[in-house]
């Protein structure tokens, strides 16, 4: 029997899961990883202490799944789209630390970069929702280079951090479609870097040198890289030499290849969104023929289903906007202990505590009584592409309790929830149709968000039988780079199953939804007025 590694690096963790043909997972295991914060809102890694993460949890992995080391026959990968920096002079931000050599996908750092890349209204832009983000590559590119100078020319390459754990395991310098395409502007249906972007922005130099350092050569996800897993990586992984590694995707697009097809669903990737909730939230869709939604990254060709097209949305923040929601509350690092003391993190303390008190999670709505959230903390990803957005809580009391923090919570889920229906609904207007959602990551599974996200949407949520979707996509990719299958339209439905269905409320949860989603588009409205009204007085004043 074969078995087949899915890795995957998050913002906060390096994880490793081991799985057989049939998509079981055998065991799981995690090694955290550290982020470094400065008070400019930059935010670093170390790709040596991720690969050292990776390689822990993989032989830890092994272990726990009590298979013989032989057996592996393939390795997949998915990780954040963030920013490697790879063989320069020093580090991407203070050079006391040469070791931080990411830019995390989060860190706005390049924002002028980015709003002037989408002043010049380039023909590229047109493929990632007509406006550019700070947290795609190339802005980032060009920070570095005005900031940075001899770290940017000193570098080796620049990777997306899912090709730069391909690398270190092959040797390969081969990228995936799934990160160019996604996040450096790379135009997979027509299989070329478009030059004049580049050299229009200021990286004239990577358009002179071939594109050297981002990637000469595309293949799809799940293509077999090099000569396999190198002698070095194989010491480091407990894995034998020559296994079959593929070319990765981003961790949400795992989750993506984990969820939208699976066996006892619609089986059809095209009919089903993909929701990947995490730190922050990524929504997936596909289609035959490519879609253009203002707002909405993509269309992207081969991006996640090799052949299809893909449409990006979410947001920047989910799990970690419900994090800082609820941090901002009185009881919050009381309820942290007690919910410590009974093995649980405090979201997961309050989901339990909401749905003891009511006899449907659907009921669950009720608990916010008055208490509307905007969760755009890290600004509003999609469908606005506004980087500069920031939440908004309304019909807070004097209470300080356990029971306002959780109807605090529940807000919260609330709006994140009508942040994704506002998503599908763009997406609809511009047709691109979905009839159910399939959700993964930790935050997405529990029953009482999975209900909330089908009541606010209005749309079926289905959740699959592997509890790691993501680890799950990325063995996908192994399994088919080790020719167990044939590719990854027929690993799909054979690795992944649907095991339960949410499905949406009616009658008086419904109109209680309907009338707090219009009170969310009232609220997201007056903030983008209040700022467009403040922010000139406020640069008036500073200056």
């Amino acid at each position: 029997m074969s078995y087949f590694i899915g890795v995957d690096v998050g913002t906060g963790s390096a994880r490793a899961g081991v799985f057989d043909a049939a998509g079981t997972m055998l065991a799981s295991a995690k090694h955290d990883i550290t982020i470094f914060r400065d008070d400019h809102g930059h935010v670093e890694q170390s790709s040596a202490q991720i690969w050292d993460a990776v390689c822990a949890s993989i032989r830890a992995a092994v272990a726990d799944a009590a298979v013989d080391p032989s057996a592996v026959a393939g390795i997949g990968f998915d990780a954040t789209c963030s920013l490697v920096v790879e063989g320069a002079s020093g580090g991407v931000g203070d050079p006391a630390h040469p070791e931080r050599d990411i830019i995390v996908w989060m860190d706005h750092r390049a924002l002028d970069q980015a709003r002037r890349i989408n002043a010049m209204g380039h023909a590229v832009l047109s493929y990632v929702g007509g406006v550019i983000s700070p947290e795609m590559e190339t802005p980032k590119l060009l920070w570095l280079k005005e900031n940075r100078p001899e770290v940017y020319a000193s570098a080796e390459n620049f990777f997306d951090l899912t090709d730069f754990l391909t690398w270190k395991s092959t040797g390969a310098l081969e990228r995936s479609s799934c990160t160019v395409t996604c996040k450096w502007t790379y135009l997979a249906h027509e299989d070329r870097w478009d030059e004049s972007y580049f050299r229009a922005i200021g990286l004239e130099d990577l358009a002179a040198d071939g594109f050297r350092k981002i990637g000469e050569k595309i293949v799809h996800p799940g293509t077999a890289l090099g000569h396999g897993l190198s002698a070095d990586a194989a010491e480091a992984m407990g894995l034998r030499p020559g296994i079959a590694v593929a070319a990765g995707l981003i961790d949400a697009h795992a989750g993506g290849i984990g969820t939208v097809a699976a066996s006892g669903g619609a089986q059809d990737a095209s009919a089903c969104l993909g929701y990947v909730f995490g730190t922050s939230s990524c929504t997936m869709t596909t289609t035959v023929e490519p879609k253009f939604v203002p707002g909405v990254w993509g269309p992207y060709f081969s991006a996640m289903v090799p052949g299809m097209w893909l449409n990006e949305g979410g947001q920047s923040a989910a799990g970690a906007a419900i994090d800082q929601l609820l941090s901002l509350h009185p009881h919050a690092e009381k309820a942290t202990e007690i919910a410590r003391g009974e093995g649980l993190g405090l979201p997961q303390w309050l989901a339990k505590r909401a749905l003891a008190t009511v006899s449907h999670p659907s009921r669950a709505v009720r608990l916010a009584g008055q208490m509307q959230v905007l969760p755009e903390f890290l600004g509003n990803r999609a469908p606005f592409a506004d980087p500069s957005a920031r939440a908004v809580v309304m019909g807070l009391g004097m209470e300080n309790g356990p029971e306002s923090l959780v109807a605090l919570y529940v807000a919260g889920l609330c709006g994140l929830g009508y942040g994704l229906r506002q998503i599908i609904d763009t997406q609809a207007q511009n047709g691109v149709s979905v009839s159910t959602i399939s959700v993964s990551g930790g935050a997405g599974t529990h029953p009482l968000t999975r209900q909330i996200l089908a009541d606010a949407t209005g749309l079926p949520v289905e959740v699959t039988a592997c509890p790691e979707p993501v680890l799950l996509g990325s063995a996908m990719l192994a399994a088919v780079a080790a020719k167990t299958y044939v590719d990854l339209q027929t690993a799909m439905p054979a690795m992944s199953s649907v095991a339960g269905r949410s499905e949406p409320a009616d009658g008086a949860v419904r109109a209680l939804h309907e009338a707090r989603y219009r009170a969310f588009l009232k609220t997201q409205t007056l903030a983008r007025e209040m700022r467009d009204e403040i922010e000139p007085l406020l640069t008036a004043v500073s200056n």
